[in-house]
């Protein structure tokens, strides 16, 4: 089965008028929050997702000039290593997203929609729907149970009370075929459909749509008092660091990648895949930071799926992991050992690479490049090492009351 082309569209579009009415001038989506717009927290959380391949940040129009001077300031301080595309909205949430379905690339067959004003969804959330949809299920929905009694009224008259074991209260993101998701809403601007979420429309279209456990901390903001959850959600960062050693000999046939780089003139390396000896060392640190092993536990060489792959693609599935583990990376330092060949004028490039795979800014990112002056296999130019040390911190979430 191939590969999924996944894109996701996050609804930063709305006007945020019962946030006006309570004097706050800001659209919610907008508000800072840990030093960053709302709408940006939710990006980050995409861009650690391994298999989304880019973001449709749909605004408001009047915004788009703004929005999209502010998202590449953003992306200088932190860039998250894909495509973020900022797309005007329309009138309503659902223009919004049809907005944005149309500016997808044609390849992606997956979009998750996602409403910017929940920043605290979790990577969790986002693996349990992409786990539930299928070829057999072209939509799932996060949801949680209704705990509250629930009234069906009439002004202030009770008509009845509704069964609450089979109601959901469901949230964002959501995940859809692309093809069906795309029909639904040109069936829904045909015949004047007027709907609260993107499932309803597919379900109107007698589509199969599942849901998932959903988290009771993925709130909404969307009234005043709702703005006590940014202050509420905070996090008890558990400082936690991790170290990476790995070795490759000479006399291969891989042609020499250091940190994502090719090397011209460099040694060629013996190895199962591309041989990057900064990555794989960098992985393991990762891998260490959360206490799951090492690059040989989830990519073992025995394995001929992974013969000639990219480290590149061994430490997107790291960092993925390292995100469901609530892992904040803060800084790498890393140090590669050889005597052959000089690796300075390689630094910066090496640099500026891995810290865009890992959305850190660049100076928090070191890299030292030595040799051990003629000794061991290295020296007699038999080899080369490297070593990684990521510091940072595992958050732990309080629970919201």
């Amino acid at each position: 089965m191939s590969t999924p082309s996944i894109w996701s569209i996050v609804l930063a579009a709305g006007n945020g008028s019962r946030l006006a009415k309570a004097g706050i001038n800001e659209r919610k989506q907008f508000i800072d929050y840990q030093g960053v717009p709302l709408f940006w927290h939710s990006l980050r959380t995409f861009s650690r997702i391994a298999l989304v391949r880019g973001i449709m940040l749909v605004v408001p129009e009047t915004e788009l000039d703004r929005v999209t001077a502010w998202v590449n300031q953003l992306l200088d301080a932190e860039p998250l290593g894909m495509p973020i595309v900022c797309v005007k909205g329309g009138a309503r949430r659902q223009d919004s997203v049809y907005q944005a379905l149309c500016h997808l690339p044609e390849d992606c067959n997956r979009v998750f929609v996602h409403d910017a004003a929940r920043p605290f969804f979790t990577p969790q959330c986002v693996h349990k729907l992409l786990e539930a949809v299928t070829s057999d299920v072209v939509g799932a929905v996060p949801g949680c149970a209704v705990t509250d009694t629930v009234k069906q009224v009439h002004g202030a008259r009770v008509l009845r009370t509704l069964d609450r074991s089979c109601l959901m209260a469901v949230q964002t993101p959501q995940l859809f075929d692309r093809n069906t998701l795309q029909q639904a809403h040109a069936k829904a601007l045909q015949d004047n459909w007027n709907v609260t979420d993107d499932a309803s429309m597919v379900e109107m279209m007698n589509k199969n749509v599942v849901v998932v456990d959903g988290d009771p901390g993925n709130v909404k903001i969307t009234l005043p008092e709702d703005l006590r959850h940014l202050a509420l959600q905070q996090e008890t960062p558990v400082p936690v660091s991790g170290l990476g050693y790995d070795v490759h000999a000479y006399g291969g046939n891989r042609p020499m990648v250091i940190g994502g780089v090719p090397i011209p003139g460099g040694p060629d390396i013996k190895a199962h895949s591309d041989g990057d000896v900064l990555i794989h060392a960098l992985c393991d640190a990762i891998l260490g930071c959360i206490g799951q092993g090492d690059i040989g536990d989830l990519f073992p060489d025995s394995d001929a799926t992974f013969e000639n792959m990219p480290s590149s693609a061994f430490l997107a599935e790291v960092l993925d992991r390292a995100m469901q583990h609530g892992l904040t990376m803060t800084h790498v330092d890393m140090t590669v050992v050889a005597q052959t060949p000089r690796l300075s004028p390689f630094k910066v490039q090496i640099k500026k690479n891995l810290a865009c795979l890992m959305a850190l800014p660049f100076d928090r990112v070191n890299l030292k490049a030595t040799t051990e002056e003629g000794l061991g296999f290295t020296g007699t130019k038999q080899g080369i090492k490297a070593m990684a040390l990521v510091t940072g911190t595992i958050n732990k979430p309080r629970p919201v009351p």
